[in-house]
């Protein structure tokens, strides 16, 4: 018909107007579905969002001859396990891998190949590929079966966390107060009372008080290590000797309880004594509770904390503080807490637990009820926290297979 148009003299221009409109309404079509085609294919190639994936973590029950591999709180695969005979009996504790060698040779054990291996400890305990006869036949290490072994060496890395047991663990989620969370700095905005509005007359009357109830968030700084879990763990440490600390405190008063020594001489009955005196006190020269609070009150003394944090990022110290842990003289057990994924300015974060000693000192949470953090500590961790860090809580020693190359490694049988 556009042909016709520009060919035909006797075409009206109510026939050429048809089909000037007709043409154009094509046009309008064609444009339609190529901005709805090039819409669709920028909707295809929009990337995918990345589904958040928590730490992974390992399970073995020496009871149950079994190892569970967790994603968080998930169970995503299991397998039966032999670990050590009797006379080489594997550990248990709480450990991390250290090293990976896909095709390793014991240098203990003539030479054994440990195919897919997987260092725990440096002494000599690792996962790897081996026999399963049905029963613990290893020298100490935790033998794998050869699809599972291959499986986990390509889904692990190095720190990765591995819990063995006696009986069967499993996690569960937790939720409490002293939980690290990640920090969420908040900026102070100046701001006119009534009061200042009041007392300025090029105010009064111009500007009305208004009062700011929600702070404003501060851009949070770019955490460099944030792919980076850490290690923690919290550890009792043994309370200072109360004779020395008097001895002390009394000698910085000028009451001359002569050297620190921790035993109480002549001349510390005497010191006391004369303090005793100037407080107006029955002169008995000895040490009871509430003359000890009132020498600490009066030096100016704070007891010290009865406990420990450490942390450590890529197997090195970073950061260590006291904490206090009450009901020291109970036991404690071995308990590990461990951030699920979360990013970069989330307001919070879910924890997970495992009792890596069963009953042993109570659930974790009333482990969580035990502990105090100062609030400048809290503040300091909650700067460091990454997704996957785990928080150790144990009155076992961790010093003996710690060191440089390791995580916290904790011992428990």
């Amino acid at each position: 018909m556009f042909l016709s148009y520009f060919h035909s003299k006797t075409v009206s221009a109510r026939q050429a107007a048809t089909g000037i409109s007709r043409l154009a309404g094509a046009a309008l079509l064609t444009a339609t579905a190529c901005s709805v085609s090039f819409a669709t294919e920028t909707e295809k190639a929009a990337p995918a969002e990345i589904e958040p994936e928590n730490p992974l973590h390992f399970l073995v029950s020496l009871d149950e001859q079994r190892i569970d591999v967790y994603r968080g709180a998930d169970l995503i695969e299991t397998s039966p396990i032999s670990s050590g005979k009797r006379g080489n009996s594997t550990p248990t504790g709480v450990f991390s891998i250290l090293e990976k060698r896909r095709k390793h040779f014991s240098n203990l054990y003539d030479n054994a190949p440990m195919p897919f291996m997987q260092r725990l400890t440096w002494s000599g305990i690792a996962l790897h590929q081996g026999k399963l006869p049905g029963y613990p036949a290893s020298h100490g290490c935790i033998r794998l079966p050869r699809s599972f072994a291959k499986s986990i060496f390509g889904m692990t890395a190095r720190g990765n966390h591995v819990v063995v047991t006696r009986a069967l663990a499993t996690p569960v989620l937790v939720n409490h107060d002293v939980l690290p969370q990640p920090l969420l700095p908040t900026t102070e905005v100046a701001s006119l009372s009534a009061q200042n509005i009041a007392m300025d007359p090029a105010l009064r009357g111009a500007i009305q008080p208004a009062i700011l109830e929600t702070p404003l968030p501060n851009a949070l700084p770019e955490n460099p290590h944030f792919d980076q879990p850490l290690r923690m763990i919290i550890t009792p440490q043994k309370a200072p000797n109360k004779i020395k600390t008097l001895q002390r405190l009394l000698n910085e008063m000028g009451y001359n309880a002569g050297p620190v020594d921790g035993i109480i001489g002549r001349k510390t009955r005497t010191a006391i004594s004369i303090y005793q005196e100037d407080l107006e006190l029955p002169l008995t020269g000895e040490i009871t509770d509430s003359l000890e609070v009132k020498i600490y009150r009066d030096a100016g003394y704070e007891k010290p904390r009865n406990a420990m944090l450490r942390v450590r990022r890529k197997f090195r110290d970073i950061y260590k503080a006291p904490v206090s842990v009450s009901g020291s003289l109970k036991d404690i057990g071995t308990h590990v807490f461990t951030a699920l994924d979360f990013e970069q300015g989330d307001p919070k974060v879910a924890w997970m637990a495992v009792s890596a000693e069963g009953e042993r000192g109570g659930a974790s949470r009333d482990i969580l009820d035990r502990l105090d953090i100062p609030q400048k500590v809290a503040a300091d961790i909650s700067k460091l926290l990454t997704p996957g860090t785990s928080l150790m809580v144990t009155d076992r020693s961790f010093k003996r297979n710690t060191g440089l190359g390791t995580d916290f490694v904790v011992i428990t049988r």
